[in-house]
C-alpha cells in the first residue's frame, strides 16, 4: 500500500477561488506542468522560489508514492519584451545587444539556470522541453485553431479571436475578468490594425525582415507566440486534460488565461483540473526590479557580493527560509529576516545531528504517532511548509529535552522520529544538512571577526602598515573586507 492511499490532499484551486480535495485523473498517477524560464538572463530569485515551491510539491507526491511526470518548459523564443504583442522577442534583443547568436544567449542562460537550482538542491523534472523544439506541433495547433473558427490570418500573422471564442466559452474565468471589463479599459497597442480586437492574442507572428528568430510556416516566415509554446508543450506530454498547472502568480494573465483558451478552442474541453500559483517575493519591502537597484541574483546571495546583505547566506538556508511562508503568500527578504531564519535552520539541524546519539529508555513523554500524523496533515493542507516546520520544532524541543536528560526516548521511537524527520526535512522540503561545514564556517567567521577588530585598532592607532596587510593578507586567501558606514564586513 502506498502512503497517498490513505492521505487527503487539499489544494487551492485558482480556477475555483477555493479548496479543493485534490483527485488525480489517474489512480497513483499525476501529471503537472509547470512554466519555465525564459532563458534571456540570470535566473530571477523570485523566480527560483516559484520552482522551488513546485520542487516541494513534486517531493511530496513522489514522498507518497505517487508516480508523477512532472513537465518544467524552457522559453527560448517567443516571449516578447513587457509580455506585450508587438516588438523584439526578448532572446532576439539581448542577442542583437551582445552581438551573439541567440541560441548562445539562451545556452548561457539555460546553464545558470541549471546551476542556480542545482544549488538549491532541486529535483530535475521529467521532461524539460524547449519552445524551439516544438514549433512543428505549434503550428499544427495554429492549423487546428484556425480550421475551427477561433483564429484569422492578416498580413502574415495569425491571432486567436477572443471575442469569437467567448460567444462559447468564458474567457477570463481563471483570472476573474470580464471581456466587456477589457474591452472597456484596452489600452492603445502597436500595429493593433492587424487585429480584429485589441483582446486577440497572436498564435502566430510575421517575422519582418531585421528579425533573426523565424521559421517557415504556412503563414510566410515567423515565429509562434509565447502563450502556444506551453499549450503545445503540456499537450504533447501529458494530454488534452491533465492534473495540475503552476506558475507565478505574474502568470494568471494574460499567459494562463490564453493557454485555457488555446485548449479549448482545439479540444472543446478544459485543459487542466488544478491549477495552482505561487507568489511574489519583495526585497525589504518593495518590489524587486533592476532600474530601481532593488534585487539581488542567488548568487549574489551566496558569496556574499551585494551592497544589501551583511554576509553569506547558503543555499539551503535560503530554501528553508523560503519554506518558512506559504508558496501562495508573499514573502519578503531582508537581511534581519534571513538572519533570524538562519538561526532557527542550524538549531534545526543540530537536533537532527543530535538524534543518532539520543540516550533511549523506556518510555517517551510525547506521542511520536499524533505529532507524524500533524506532519502529514500539514503538508496535505495544500502543502502548508509553514506549519510543517513549526511542527518539526515541536520535535526538536522535544529533542533537546531529552538531551539535557529532563524527558526519554525509547529506541523505537526515536528511530521511528529520526526516519520521519529525515522524509520531511530531506525528501519534501529539499533541506541539507551542511552542519559540518557550517560549523567550520562559524570558526572561520570568528577568526574573521578578531582580524576586522585587530586591523579596526591599527587604523584608530594609524598604523596603516598592519591594517593594510590584515586586508591584503584576508584578500589572498579570499576573504574581501567591505568598509561601510555601518563598519566592516566580509565576503567569501
Amino acid at each position: 500500500m502506498q502512503l497517498f492511499e490513505n492521505q487527503e490532499i487539499r489544494v487551492y484551486n485558482s480556477l475555483t477561488g477555493k479548496k479543493e480535495v485534490f483527485k488525480p485523473i489517474n489512480e497513483g498517477y499525476i501529471g503537472m506542468y509547470v512554466c519555465g524560464p525564459t532563458v534571456y538572463s540570470n535566473v530571477h530569485l523570485g523566480n527560483c522560489r516559484t520552482f522551488m515551491s513546485f520542487d516541494m510539491i513534486f517531493r511530496y507526491f513522489r514522498h507518497l508514492g505517487f508516480k508523477v511526470r512532472y513537465v518544467r518548459n524552457i522559453t527560448d523564443a517567443g516571449h516578447l519584451v513587457d509580455d506585450a504583442e508587438d516588438g523584439e522577442d526578448k532572446i532576439a534583443k539581448k542577442a542583437r545587444l551582445e552581438k551573439l547568436e541567440p541560441m548562445e544567449v539562451v545556452q548561457r542562460y539555460t546553464v545558470d539556470f541549471h546551476n542556480i537550482l542545482e544549488k538549491f538542491n532541486f529535483l530535475p523534472p521529467s521532461i524539460e522541453p524547449t519552445a524551439t523544439g516544438h514549433i512543428i506541433e505549434q503550428i499544427e495547433i495554429i492549423k487546428d485553431i484556425l480550421e475551427k473558427g477561433f483564429a484569422y490570418e492578416t498580413n502574415g500573422s495569425v491571432y486567436f479571436d477572443v471575442a469569437k471564442f467567448n460567444k462559447e466559452h468564458e474567457y477570463g474565468k481563471l483570472s476573474g475578468r470580464k471581456l466587456e471589463d477589457m474591452i472597456a479599459n484596452t489600452r492603445n497597442l502597436a500595429a493593433q490594425d492587424d487585429k480584429h480586437n485589441p483582446q486577440d492574442f497572436a498564435l502566430w507572428k510575421k517575422a519582418e525582415p531585421q528579425h533573426i528568430m523565424r521559421w517557415p510556416s504556412p503563414w510566410g516566415d515567423g515565429f509562434p507566440g509565447w502563450h502556444l509554446e506551453c499549450t503545445a508543450m503540456s499537450t504533447k506530454y501529458l494530454g488534452e486534460t491533465f492534473d495540475i498547472h503552476g506558475g507565478g502568480m505574474d502568470l494568471k494573465f494574460p499567459h494562463h488565461e490564453c493557454e485555457i483558451a488555446q485548449a479549448e478552442a482545439c479540444n472543446g474541453k478544459s485543459p487542466v483540473n488544478y491549477w495552482l500559483h505561487a507568489n511574489m517575493l519583495t526585497l525589504n519591502g518593495r518590489k524587486m526590479a533592476k532600474s530601481t537597484g532593488n534585487s539581488i541574483l542567488p548568487g549574489e546571495i551566496f558569496s556574499g557580493e551585494n551592497e544589501i546583505l551583511s554576509k553569506p547566506f547558503s543555499p539551503s538556508m535560503v530554501r528553508f527560509f523560503m519554506m518558512q511562508a506559504h508558496y501562495t503568500s508573499i514573502l519578503d527578504i531582508s537581511n534581519e529576516a534571513l538572519l533570524a531564519s538562519e538561526k532557527g535552520f542550524n538549531k534545526l539541524m543540530e537536533a537532527i545531528s543530535s538524534l543518532k546519539s539520543l540516550n533511549t529508555g523506556k518510555t517517551t513523554n510525547f506521542n511520536i504517532a499524533d505529532w507524524k500524523s500533524s506532519c502529514y496533515a500539514a503538508m496535505n493542507d495544500d502543502f502548508n511548509t509553514p506549519i510543517l516546520i513549526a511542527t518539526l520544532f515541536d520535535a526538536v524541543k522535544h529533542i533537546n529535552l531529552i538531551k539535557e536528560g529532563t524527558e526519554t526516548i525509547t529506541e523505537e521511537d526515536r528511530t521511528e522520529l529520526e526516519n520521519t524527520i529525515h522524509n520531511f526535512v530531506y525528501d519534501v522540503l529539499g533541506l541539507e544538512n551542511k552542519s559540518s561545514s557550517d560549523a567550520d564556517s562559524e570558526k572561520l567567521g570568528g577568526v574573521v571577526e578578531l582580524l576586522i577588530e585587530l586591523r579596526k585598532s591599527a587604523r584608530e592607532n594609524k598604523d596603516f602598515a598592519t591594517s593594510d596587510k590584515i586586508r591584503d593578507q584576508l584578500a589572498s586567501l579570499g576573504i574581501q573586507l567591505k568598509d561601510g558606514k555601518e563598519g566592516t564586513t566580509y565576503s567569501l
